[in-house]
């Protein structure tokens, strides 16, 4: 019968392989179009991966918890004579450069190839080899993946150093949680004027070894923590929370963090809301929050300084065209996400509500697409949501400043009109920007999170809907 391969698939423009969460679907179970075969996960989103055609799984190529490079077959499907396979790029075409974002599973409509091989050992003496972003490496007879070689790169870790870390993967493969250990111990120990470590896993050093030790089932074999006195309880962190630990690690680790502050007069804002919230809603279907209208502002102020809407690539500024904004999102389970709203200055006060209403909702039901948490250009966090009045963010890697918004309270404040200064009392809030001190300076910093709070001031509280 013919096979049709199913390939990890491209889920975004930086990602470059995917850890196997669960097979839904084994060897022998009839599929349908669309059915779900697997579920994977990035250092991203969690996503599911369909099947193309209908048939039969006839073969699974990796297991549970193995990280696989995209493009790479994982499963073959077997199907009637002349069944009809969905329309997608070949998976030469994907991995030499196909547009970021898709998430179409990649097959191959003729009789199956020879599959890939997987990893091995090589026979060669150590060597260096140099290869594109879309394959794997191999260096001192060990597998890095692409991830893990990136990391390497963008941290000065010389390829004798990469040799000498201990890894807690399959086959004894260096994971990214390995190298962000490694990165740790080697920042903590520059700071107190020590060298680099022979090799980092959990600051321990170890002599470099051609032929890695096996991990069992790709986890590490420290023992598991006890509680001694039984007054503790010890939590596993799941592995969302284990990614956003590590995500701000590594961005306090990357960015010399500064936060300036500012407090906005927003009383037109919360009178105009609390007038037309419900006709808002009876015309379009929406409820009508204040995010909306905070993105609003910062979408006009990245405008007027685009220097803001950057990233970093060692001593290269990249500017962004497009202006998109994540905000972050609280989840059911505590952890957090940030969807992010594409072209968010091109969009009115209504799409950027209906937007901001539909990311959430399908945030906290696990609904996202891997593509709608990618591409963000700047991140707005609502710390007022839980009731603080302020709040100092983590930058949202690789970008170089997010804002935080914290809760609306009645306060006297003056105000200045005709008849001289008065006091009255208004509606108060307090934002906070926190950016990259490399590339966003003082001058730079405060006033952009000054013209976000002057575009608020300035809100029109006699527009219509």
């Amino acid at each position: 019968m013919p096979q049709v391969e199913l390939v990890m698939p491209k889920m975004g423009e930086s990602i470059m392989e995917a850890t196997i969460l669960k097979w839904v679907k084994q060897v022998g179970d009839d599929i349908e179009v669309d059915d779900t075969v697997l579920e994977i996960a990035t250092d991203k989103v969690d996503s599911e991966v369909p099947s193309p055609v209908s048939g039969k799984l006839a073969e699974i190529k990796f297991q549970e918890d193995e990280v696989v490079p995209i493009g790479t077959v994982i499963a073959l499907i077997e199907t009637e004579a002349g069944a009809e396979v969905a329309a997608s790029p070949s998976v030469a075409e994907e991995v030499s450069g196909a547009a970021a974002g898709s998430q179409q599973v990649e097959v191959v409509a003729e009789p199956a190839q020879p599959a890939p091989q997987k990893e091995t050992q090589p026979t060669a003496a150590p060597q260096v080899v140099q290869a594109s972003n879309s394959a794997p490496i191999l260096t001192d007879n060990r597998f890095y993946s692409p991830l893990v070689r990136n990391m390497a790169k963008e941290e000065g870790v010389t390829a004798t150093e990469l040799a000498t870390i201990s890894g807690s993967g399959k086959n004894g493969r260096v994971t990214k949680k390995d190298m962000l250990n490694y990165l740790r111990t080697r920042a903590a120990l520059a700071l107190k004027g020590h060298p680099a470590p022979a090799a980092a896993t959990n600051g321990t050093a170890k002599a470099p070894a051609t032929t890695p030790a096996p991990a069992s089932n790709g986890a590490a074999s420290a023992p598991r923590p006890q509680s001694v006195s039984g007054a503790t309880e010890i939590i596993e962190m799941d592995r969302m929370r284990k990614l956003i630990a590590d995500h701000m690690v590594m961005s306090k680790h990357t960015s010399p963090h500064v936060t300036s502050f500012i407090e906005v007069d927003v009383t037109e804002i919360f009178n105009w809301r609390s007038r037309v919230k419900n006709e808002f809603q009876a015309k379009y279907g929406e409820k009508i929050t204040f995010t909306p209208i905070f993105m609003e502002a910062v979408a006009k102020a990245i405008t007027d300084f685009p220097m803001v809407n950057v990233s970093v690539d060692g001593d290269k500024i990249i500017r962004k065209l497009d202006i998109n904004i994540g905000m972050a999102t609280a989840l059911p389970s505590g952890n957090l996400i940030v969807p992010v709203i594409k072209n968010a200055d091109q969009l009115n006060l209504v799409g950027l509500t209906k937007s901001v209403n539909d990311l959430a909702g399908r945030a906290r039901s696990n609904k996202l697409k891997p593509e709608e948490i990618q591409s963000g250009t700047f991140t707005l966090t609502n710390v007022g949501t839980f009731g603080n009045l302020m709040g100092t963010p983590i930058i949202n890697q690789p970008q170089v400043a997010i804002l935080a918004v914290g809760a609306i309270k009645k306060k006297p404040a003056v105000v200045e009109t005709e008849y001289g200064d008065l006091i009255a009392i208004r509606q108060m809030m307090f934002m906070s920007l926190s950016y990259d001190h490399r590339v966003v300076d003082g001058a730079l910093g405060g006033t952009f999170l000054r013209r976000i709070g002057d575009y608020l001031e300035a809100f029109d509280g006699k527009r219509g809907v």
